[in-house]
């Protein structure tokens, strides 16, 4: 309501809903956009009302982009502590690291492999989202050149690493218009780096192990006109130490992220960022971060996919990783895709009829429900298995099968619903469907209201092929 106050109370339809009071309920959710009132903008009238809904509808952490494009990234604009209270909104940019010190054909492939890296799951690409740029040779002009050669090879955004701001300026000069994050300013370096933040208008990383210079950064930055920062709070002193460094990241993210939404502190209301490699080993080259080719490599993976699942729940926006090797990338990506699942609303795909394969009429008819997890696991293990087959997905409201039937969301006038507005009768000849296991109490109620055949498959759409073998084709009564 205070949203509406707010409004033009028009209810014109500009924004595409049909009042002002159902616009401002989906403001409040994030589902529309401001820029959606037309009056609100197109109005001198509402000039004022404008402003004060824009401070009204800012997030409580700060919303930082990343990057320029198609792949450009948002980071923060957080509401709550945890995601059950609303939702996440922007899930945690995951940057993979590149180093100045490595040959040209080392580092394109590297950088390809980062960008073009994806994993299908639940009926999306799993991507990573930005590039780190990392200096280690200490040289401007090779530093420069690894950004140039990097940017030529990704349109992933970039981050900037190095606390000399003579490197982060040459790196700047390269792709100053493509908005890469600067890491990092700190006590010692604050100065220059202000300077670069304000004169390219680029995002900026703040970094301290104490948590006081951390926040006094932040408001000299902010007071000076320099908006989007990212917070980044090393372990402390004793951060080569895996189990300090752990729990030490773990409480400053935690006290960080509290002070900006449950105490309003606006000083440290900025996205987070967490880094699986310490800045002792930052600092020193490569020797840890690598953990030889030989010996530990696998050992620092595991240890960083620790670090980044545990920097993943509690609270970090933007990551710097290392390890690119499926076992670690894998769990890292996946955990972040189900962290910022909105819980308000299941996962869904389209209802309809999949033609799997190459059916024919006499190809088994298989029905399953919306849920986007069910409705993936059932169509691959349908076309692993290579089965010609017409797949009936019927609109259950994103509910899994057991709770869609228990739920009243799977019905067989649901089904009868689906059969005929997809005209199923026109692909099949044999007039009869194969309902999941999990559904076979509705059996008798789908052959009174459809006048279709039903033969209740497995409970597991994996035993599907092993089901077919003994209940495909159906038989066939005759008349005696």
């Amino acid at each position: 309501m205070v949203i509406w106050k707010y409004l033009p109370q028009k209810n014109c339809g500009e924004c595409g809903e049909k009042t002002c009071s159902a616009f401002s309920l989906l403001l409040k959710g994030k589902k529309k956009r401001l820029e959606e009132c037309t009056p609100l903008f197109n109005e001198d009238e509402y000039a004022d009302k404008r402003k004060q809904l824009k401070e009204l509808l800012a997030p409580a952490i700060r919303e930082v982009e990343i990057g320029v494009g198609a792949r450009a990234c948002k980071i923060g604009g957080e509401e709550v502590m945890h995601r059950h209270e609303l939702t996440f909104f922007n899930r945690v940019a995951l940057v993979y690291d590149v180093w100045d010190t490595m040959d040209e054909a080392g580092l394109r492939e590297r950088v390809r492999r980062i960008t073009n890296w994806k994993k299908f799951y639940i009926g999306d690409f799993l991507r990573v989202d930005a590039i780190a740029v990392r200096s280690v040779a200490e040289d401007a002009r090779t530093f420069a050149e690894c950004v140039k050669m990097t940017a030529e090879e990704t349109d992933l955004p970039l981050v900037l690493c190095s606390f000399d701001s003579e490197m982060l300026e040459e790196g700047l000069m390269v792709v100053a218009d493509s908005n890469p994050l600067l890491y990092a300013a700190d006590k010692t370096n604050w100065k220059s780096v202000l300077r670069l933040a304000m004169d390219y208008n680029v995002p900026v990383t703040i970094s301290s192990s104490d948590l006081d210079t951390l926040s006094s950064l932040a408001a000299t930055f902010s007071s000076a006109g320099v908006k989007d920062i990212v917070l980044n709070p090393e372990p402390g002193t004793n951060s080569r130490d895996d189990e300090f460094a752990l729990a030490d990241t773990f409480s400053k993210l935690i006290r960080i992220r509290r002070a900006g939404i449950v105490d309003e502190n606006k000083v440290v209301a900025y996205p987070l960022m967490s880094m699986s490699i310490p800045r002792t080993a930052r600092e020193a080259g490569l020797e840890e971060v690598n953990a030889g080719e030989g010996g530990n490599a696998l050992d620092a993976s595991y240890r960083e996919a620790i670090h980044a699942t545990m920097s993943t729940i509690k609270y970090a926006d933007i990551m710097i990783l290392h390890s690119i090797e499926p076992h670690s990338l894998i769990a890292v990506r996946t955990l972040a895709a189900n962290i910022y699942t909105d819980p308000r609303r299941p996962i869904n795909v389209a209802s309809g009829l999949r033609e799997l394969g190459t059916p024919t009429e006499d190809s088994p008819l298989f029905l399953t429900v919306n849920f986007a997890l069910t409705y993936y696991t059932v169509e691959s293990d349908i076309n692993s298995n290579k089965i010609d087959s017409y797949l009936l997905v019927v609109d259950t409201d994103g509910m899994g099968v057991e709770a869609a039937v228990a739920g009243g969301q799977l019905t067989a006038e649901a089904i009868k619903a689906a059969i005929e507005s997809c005209s199923v009768g026109d692909k099949v000849k044999h007039k009869t469907i194969v309902i999941p296991g999990l559904a076979a109490r509705l059996s008798g109620e789908i052959e009174d209201v459809t006048g279709w055949n039903v033969l209740v498959g497995p409970r597991d759409s994996g035993m599907i092929p092993g089901w077919m073998d003994n209940n495909w084709p159906p038989e066939v009564e005759t008349d005696l």
